[in-house]
């Protein structure tokens, strides 16, 4: 699962998702981009099971770009504790996404075969996501 090497902090705040991505927001990689729709925490699991979804259906031609790293850590008190006693510790981390960001990106493929791979990819998220095409500017 993808998680930063280290941090400078163990414990943040929860924040809120008001607003659209002002980075990320347009393809810079790739040819085909999956673009959220809706604000939202995606954990590491989501995006490695969205990954593995599009490498297997494009069976090893093309690449592939993560446009998205799970750096905010999760924490949880453990089951049947008592309130006080601070802060649980973290026990997952989420990449923190808001609506017209890119979170994948595609190239090497034909169209067809990446918006079906972006489709598979899309049931694996927890939010609605649009297939994207790069438009050539002249």
């Amino acid at each position: 699962m993808l998680m930063p090497k280290r941090v400078k902090y163990r414990r943040v705040q929860r924040g809120r998702l008001k607003g659209k991505a002002l980075r990320g927001n347009t393809i810079s990689n790739g040819t085909y981009g999956l673009v959220a729709m809706e604000p939202a925490w995606i954990t590491s699991n989501q995006i490695e099971a969205a990954r593995i979804a599009m490498t297997r259906y494009i069976k090893r031609g093309g690449k592939v770009w993560i446009k998205i790293f799970p750096d905010k850590p999760i924490t949880e008190k453990p089951a049947e504790t008592r309130m006080g006693s601070g802060k649980g510790s973290p026990e997952y981390w989420v990449a923190v996404v808001k609506p017209g960001r890119v979170m994948f990106e595609m190239d090497g493929v034909a169209p067809e075969i990446a918006k079906e791979a972006m489709r598979l990819a899309s049931h694996k998220l927890p939010i609605k996501c649009k297939f994207v095409q790069k438009t050539e500017e002249a």
